[in-house]
C-alpha cells in the first residue's frame, strides 16, 4: 500500500517535501504552498499518505503539522532490499554500495 500510494507525482512529492522537513514537519497550508496544490486536493493526498502510514499528523490549534514516517518508509525499503535479490548478495551488492554515500556516518564526515 505504501509504494502504491507513492505512485502518483503529487503524493511523492508531499512526501518528499515532508521528509525534508523532518523532525518538524509542515502545517498543511505550507505543503499547499509549497507544492501550488489547493487544499482540498492536496486534503485527499494526505488522506492517503496517511492510511498507508507513510505519514502522521497532529493538530495544534487550528492548524494540523504533518511529518513523514521515517520507520514506515524505513521498512519498505528494507523489504524491498532483502526481497529483491532472493538472498543472493551480488545481485544487491551494487545497489547497496550506491546507497552508502547518500547519507555520510558522522564517522565519515570527520575523517
Amino acid at each position: 500500500m505504501a509504494l502504491a500510494s507513492l505512485a502518483q507525482s503529487t503524493r511523492l512529492d508531499t512526501f518528499k517535501l515532508l521528509v525534508a522537513h523532518e523532525p518538524e514537519g509542515l502545517a498543511a497550508g505550507e505543503v499547499s504552498k509549497a507544492l501550488g496544490v489547493p487544499h482540498n486536493t492536496l486534503s485527499s493526498h494526505l488522506a492517503i499518505l496517511s492510511h498507508a502510514g507513510l505519514i502522521s499528523s497532529t493538530r495544534y490549534s487550528r492548524s494540523i503539522v504533518y511529518r513523514a514516517n521515517l520507520v514506515c518508509l524505513q521498512k519498505v525499503i528494507v523489504y524491498l532490499l532483502k526481497d529483491c535479490c532472493g538472498g543472493r548478495f551480488d545481485i544487491c551488492a551494487p545497489l547497496m554500495a550506491d546507497l552508502v554515500p547518500c547519507c555520510p556516518t558522522k564517522e565519515t564526515v570527520d575523517v
